[in-house]
């Protein structure tokens, strides 16, 4: 798993990672410590990123210009940010953006790494904060992936490569590909050059984005899409 990890604290930078390697041991982390290094790891590994963890707050950004951007050009790829408000205008705007998880920085290690889990299996990690503030004003986050969109788009028109990669991101995609071949998560692992338990996640991503409930059903889904 590759991990690009954007914050000018080092203690911060430092820590996340010791916390990354809880998830996988073979996670790679890019470090991206003001706008300059971020838009140049986005060009230099984009294609290759499973995941940004952002903050909002680095040398050279104007507000979240910088989020707004990475989200238009890489809008496949889930961002969570990193930060030090709770503000909950704040958090809303930035799910609005597609944001797929808003972490503040006084929340405690265990609690972010959850939300990475849940965000790299194709959910959406909302602050309770901001989920108390959305259930009584009713808000729903733009760039949520609920179970029930999943589903719906599996059933409709995710019957195409393209529909699918409004819930998957690339790597999930190749994962797919691999798992349509009938390739066990060890040679799935070895070919793209990620750990069993990367490839054990991203599944749990594609089962739910197909409507499926076992890696059998999978495989049959996955073989009818165009292009696989």
């Amino acid at each position: 798993m590759k991990v690009l990890l954007a914050d000018d604290h080092r203690l911060i930078i430092e820590g996340v990672k010791l916390k990354l390697a809880e998830l996988d041991p073979a996670v790679e982390t890019v470090v991206a410590m003001n706008l300059e290094e971020l838009d140049r790891a986005i060009a230099d590994h984009g294609a290759t990123l499973d995941l940004v963890l952002l903050d909002i707050a680095m040398p050279g950004t104007q507000g979240h210009q910088h989020v707004a951007r990475l989200r238009a050009e890489a809008p496949h790829l889930p961002v969570i940010v990193l930060s030090g408000s709770e503000d909950v205008e704040l958090m809303r705007a930035l799910m609005d953006l597609g944001v797929l998880g808003f972490i503040p920085k006084a929340y405690s290690p265990d609690v972010m790494l959850s939300a990475i889990r849940l965000v790299l299996a194709g959910g959406v990690y909302i602050p309770p904060l901001l989920l108390a503030n959305a259930q009584a004003q009713g808000w729903q986050p733009g760039g949520t992936r609920a179970p029930a969109a999943a589903s719906t788009a599996a059933q409709g028109g995710a019957h195409s490569l393209d529909g699918l990669r409004k819930l998957l991101t690339e790597r999930q995609i190749d994962v797919m590909r691999l798992l349509s071949q009938g390739k066990p998560n060890k040679l799935i692992a070895r070919d793209l050059g990620i750990s069993e338990g990367t490839v054990k996640i991203h599944l749990a991503a594609i089962f739910r984005a197909l409507n499926v409930r076992n890696r059998v059903e999978a495989v049959v889904a996955s073989r009818k899409l165009q292009g696989l």
